[in-house]
């Protein structure tokens, strides 16, 4: 237990209240070893993409939304049966096991084109769902009010996870090769399970609202709804739909952008380990510059000038980075854009995208939000993919692919804007109140 003077020193540090504290470090730590155990596996998913080919990768994106596809209705069917208490347990449970068959798979046949593309997909899966799910129960746990002061803390722990995992991967790669850091990103998953189990019980006896309150609804029951109300809801609601068109705006800028950097790292890093090192050094330059700006500026931004600004900065910056692509297009300007973008992501346009979702119902948090994490935002890479192959094709270079990244950015700040306008407009409702305006918002009123 830490010492009340610590504890009040570290609650004022972090932004949060003495009884939020506990909760918020158990967060914090939960996205720390999700994100140590996912940037491990990173630099190797990118260095098989580049060995499946280059110019596949818009095969491997479609492959990844079709197989979306059939994994949200078997997600929304689970949560559906399983308490919310327990849905944690049976998802990241089943890909502690993914991982483990992997492991073995490497162990067997390391340069296996066909593993290569199947690992690509999968993990491109894997990352979607283990984040969404992490985000869902942050934002089941944490209400309005408590996400705008807590969540660029907690989304530190990814960013300080973003940093030990690159380091690791390149460091140990030679030591454990691809199986073993395979095996250790399963143990890191499993440990981010375990820490579950602190946050839900703060949850069911009333930590979401002022201490001794009682929680709203029961985190024992499973949420309501059958495997496609996520796509329904979502339909439904001018709110969430907005949501989604912001989603599929960050995915097209985020596609264009990859596949120039895969591009030009496949030319200048020919084998296997140089390539999982380079990847593994940009994350850690990234995340570096994203713990930074979390701790220091992103929860001051969304108290004092709100979650609009969150959603709206990043979009911005991207934009006038894209035409200065377009009027010097060099591999020193798309590093640079790169840097600014995953920082931007990491610091404001996360934490910021799931304070959408804090004053929202259940079923909006889980398979709603689940649908628009996952195949919302693979539609979106895939279509974006063959996108930037058309202009590709065209002949004109980065000059037309960073003038259409241009207008996407510019269209995905105006979104954000609007999104977190309703968003602060829901928070400063109140408590009581807010369950009405969610219900407004959602239908559109």
């Amino acid at each position: 237990m830490l010492s009340a003077t610590l504890a009040r020193r570290l609650g004022v540090a972090i932004n949060a209240e003495r009884h939020e504290l506990n909760p918020a470090l158990a967060g914090f730590a939960l996205f720390f070893c999700l994100f140590s155990g996912y940037f491990m596996l990173r630099p190797i998913r990118e260095s098989m993409g580049i060995m499946a080919g280059v110019e596949n990768l818009q095969w491997l994106f479609t492959a990844t939304f079709v197989v979306m596809l059939v994994a949200v209705p078997l997600f929304a069917w689970l949560s559906s049966r399983v308490p919310r208490i327990h849905f944690v347990d049976w998802v990241y449970g089943f890909f502690c096991l993914n991982l483990l068959a992997f492991a073995a798979l490497f162990q067997l046949s390391e340069d296996s084109v066909w593993l290569a593309r199947v690992f690509y997909v999968w993990i491109s899966v894997y990352n979607l769902f283990v984040v969404s799910v992490a985000w869902s129960l942050m934002a089941d746990v944490f209400d309005g009010h408590q996400a705008k002061r807590l969540f660029a803390f907690i989304a530190a722990g990814a960013s300080v996870g973003g940093l030990v995992g690159p380091a690791m991967s390149a460091l140990l790669v030679g030591t454990l090769g691809q199986s073993g850091l395979v095996v250790l990103a399963g143990v890191l998953l499993g440990l981010a399970l375990a820490l579950k189990a602190p946050l839900m019980r703060w949850r069911e006896v009333g930590g979401a609202g002022r201490p001794g309150a009682v929680a709203t609804e029961s985190t024992r029951k499973p949420v309501t709804g059958n495997p496609f109300s996520g796509l329904t809801r979502v339909l439904q609601s001018p709110y969430l739909l907005a949501i989604a068109g912001f989603v599929v705006l960050l995915a097209t800028v985020t596609t264009f952008l990859y596949f120039e950097q895969a591009r030009l790292v496949a030319e200048r890093f020919p084998d296997r380990e140089s390539q999982i090192r380079v990847f593994g050094i940009i994350d850690v330059i990234v995340q570096a510059g994203a713990l930074l700006s979390q701790l220091f500026i992103t929860g001051r931004i969304a108290q004092k000038l709100g979650v609009r600004m969150l959603l709206a900065i990043v979009p911005m910056l991207v934009c006038v980075g894209f035409v200065g692509l377009a009027l010097a297009p060099s591999f020193a300007m798309l590093a640079a854009l790169m840097i600014v973008r995953r920082i931007g992501e990491y610091a404001f346009v996360r934490p910021g995208r799931e304070m959408l979702f804090a004053p929202l119902d259940a079923e909006s948090k889980y398979k709603a939000k689940g649908f628009i994490d996952t195949v919302v935002y693979r539609a979106g890479d895939a279509i974006s993919g063959w996108v930037k192959s058309g202009l590709d094709m065209l002949g004109q270079g980065a000059v037309l692919v960073a003038l259409v990244g241009a207008i996407c950015a510019l269209v995905w700040g105006a979104l954000g804007w609007y999104l977190g306008r309703q968003a602060d407009d829901m928070n400063k409702r109140g408590t009581p109140e807010v369950k009405e305006g969610t219900k407004l918002m959602l239908a559109g009123g």
